[in-house]
């Protein structure tokens, strides 16, 4: 599937499968092409929870009211992010550049996200968003339907993970075959109260 059709083809699906399957190489080939998610000035903020163990999986269920995908999904993805990546060996981020080059990337990130909390978080939910819509999109590429999910108890979550305290949740994305088709597409609101042209009016 091309990427124009997995935009048009992709839906929130409610009820998974639960008999169906991801195999490990298919989930690897999709989180290898989810790492390839644009970051500002390629931090890659983003950090990917695979759950597979069915006891957490009902944990999280638990945490999340009750919602069937989070355990009846093939594969389920918590995506998250550290927020304090700009500041954990930036040099990394471009360690295949010449030196000078990567001195100046690097004083350019401490310059930008250095006593910015808003800017550093602002950004790690952005690489969120980012990766999973990849991940989704990717997903829908190879054939299986997904749900992006924030309806849970972040902190529960937060808990049941491990989340490290320097780490934020973005979402969880569920993928897999529907056990039944999404509900019809939602209206659409038009194009003139949603784009504008160099500004908005007034």
């Amino acid at each position: 599937m091309d990427v124009l059709a997995a935009i048009e083809a992709r839906r929130a699906i409610q009820h998974f499968d639960p008999d169906q399957e991801i195999g490990e190489a298919e989930c690897e080939e999709l989180l290898r092409l989810t790492r390839l998610s644009p970051t500002a000035f390629n931090i890659q903020h983003t950090r990917l929870v695979v759950v597979r163990d069915p006891d957490l999986r009902a944990e999280l269920r638990r945490a999340s009211y009750g919602q069937s995908q989070v355990t009846d999904a093939s594969l389920l993805v918590v995506v998250c992010a550290d927020v304090a990546a700009w500041d954990k060996q930036p040099e990394r981020y471009w360690s295949h550049v010449p030196e000078a080059i990567r001195d100046r990337f690097v004083n350019v990130i401490r310059g930008v996200y250095e006593g910015d909390e808003r800017l550093q978080r602002d950004e790690a939910l952005r690489s969120c968003g980012l990766a999973a819509q990849t991940l989704m999109l990717a997903g829908q590429g190879m054939g299986y339907d997904s749900c992006a999910l924030v309806g849970f108890d972040f902190d529960e979550v937060a808990r049941l993970i491990n989340l490290p305290d320097d780490h934020l949740l973005g979402m969880f994305v569920a993928l897999g075959r529907p056990r039944q088709p999404a509900h019809p597409r939602g209206g659409r609101l038009p194009a003139s109260e949603l784009v504008f042209r160099d500004r908005f009016p007034g």
